[in-house]
C-alpha cells in the first residue's frame, strides 16, 4: 500500500475508534429501540452530525478520501467530543493523509549525551530516568533504577515501561491505580504510533502485547491519544513502601524524542522520606545507561560521582 493510503487508513481508524466511544445520548440523539449492532455512533449519525454526507464520511473513514479541508477535520472532532491532545491528534493524521506534512519524527536514538547522564546524575536524590519516544528505559540515576524494581533483570532491549506494566509481575503491582498507569502509557504510544504507523520497534512491541496481554488489547482498540507532560503517581514500593510523587517530562532536543523524567516529593512528607530511601549511600554510584551494571554489590572500584557545578 502506499504511504499516502496507509495514513489515510490510520486516519480512519482513529475515526472509527473514537466513534465507537460515543454514545447516541452523548450528543442529544436517542438511542433507539432493541439493540445495536455497532457501538457508539453509527457513520450515518456521525457524518449528519458533523454535517457531511454519508458517502463521504465512509470514504474518509476506508482510506479512500485524504483531502478533508480543517473545516470538516473541526466538525468531526466537535462531534466525537475530542478535546486536547485527543483532537490535535485528529488534525494530525488528517495532515498526514494528504501528505502536508511529509516528514516522519527523527529516527529514535538510543544513545543518551553524556551531557544528559550528568543531568541525570545531578538529580540525585530525585529518582530520574531517560526513556525514548516509545517509552524504552535508556539510562536512569540509581534511585531511578530502584524506583523500578526488576526491569533491570530484563535484557537492555527489553526494558520498556509500557511492557513492563503489563508483562512484568512487579509493573503490574507497582503503581496505584495500575489501570490509570497503564491507560496513559497506551494513550502515549498510541500517540507516537499514529504519525509513524510502520516503525519497527513500535510495531514489535505493540505485537508482542497484543499477543500476551488482553487488558492491552482493549486499551490499544480504544485508540485514546495523550501526550503527558508532567502529573502524580502513588506507588506500592516493594522495598520502601507507599509513596506518592510528582513527576516532570522534559522533551530533549535532537534525540528523536527522548524525554527524562524526574519525581519528587514534598519536603518532610512521609512520601519525600520514602523516596530517600530509592537512594544508595553517596559515592556508590553513578548514572548509567541500561546495558551498565546492576547495582548489585560489586567487586570492582567504586565510582565516584562526578562535580557538578551548581548555581550560586
Amino acid at each position: 500500500m502506499a504511504a499516502a493510503d496507509a495514513r489515510g487508513t490510520e486516519l480512519g481508524r482513529y475515526l472509527k475508534a473514537r466513534r465507537a466511544q460515543v454514545r447516541p445520548e452523548d450528543v442529544g440523539l436517542p438511542a433507539g429501540a432493541g439493540l445495536r449492532r455497532t457501538p457508539g455512533l453509527r457513520r450515518e449519525e456521525l457524518a449528519a452530525l458533523a454535517g457531511v454526507s454519508v458517502d463521504y464520511y465512509i470514504r474518509l473513514e476506508r482510506g479512500r478520501e485524504t483531502n478533508p479541508s480543517p473545516a470538516v477535520v473541526d466538525a468531526l472532532g466537535r462531534a466525537l467530543r475530542l478535546r486536547g491532545d485527543a483532537f490535535e491528534r485528529l488534525h494530525e493524521l488528517a495532515e498526514l493523509a494528504f501528505g502536508r506534512v511529509s516528514e516522519l519524527p527523527a529516527c529514535a536514538d538510543h544513545t543518551v549525551r553524556d551531557s544528559v547522564l550528568r543531568m541525570l546524575e545531578s538529580m540525585r536524590p530525585l529518582p530520574a530516568y531517560v526513556v525514548s519516544r516509545h517509552n524504552r528505559v535508556l539510562a536512569a540515576n540509581p534511585p531511578g533504577r530502584r524506583l523500578l524494581p526488576g526491569l533491570w533483570d530484563w535484557p537492555e532491549e527489553q526494558r520498556n515501561l509500557t511492557r513492563y506494566l503489563f508483562l512484568h509481575p512487579v509493573g503490574r503491582t507497582l503503581y496505584e491505580p495500575w489501570e490509570e498507569t497503564v491507560a496513559h502509557s497506551v494513550a502515549h504510544l498510541r500517540a507516537v504510533a499514529g504519525a509513524d504507523p510502520d516503525d519497527p520497534e513500535l510495531t514489535a512491541l505493540v505485537g508482542e502485547l497484543l499477543l500476551k496481554s488482553q487488558e492491552f488489547a482493549r486499551l490499544w482498540e480504544r485508540y485514546d491519544v495523550c501526550e503527558r507532560g508532567g502529573g502524580q503517581k502513588s506507588f506500592r514500593h516493594p522495598n520502601v513502601g507507599r509513596m506518592t510523587l510528582t513527576y516532570e517530562v522534559m522533551r530533549l532536543a535532537r534525540t528523536g524524542g527522548q524525554r527524562m523524567v524526574v519525581y519528587q516529593a514534598a519536603p518532610g512528607t512521609a512520601d519525600e522520606e520514602a523516596m530517600l530511601r530509592l537512594e544508595p549511600a553517596p559515592g556508590r554510584w553513578e548514572a548509567v545507561a541500561s546495558a551498565g551494571r546492576e547495582e548489585e554489590p560489586v567487586t570492582e572500584p567504586l565510582v565516584p560521582r562526578p562535580s557538578v557545578a551548581t548555581a550560586p
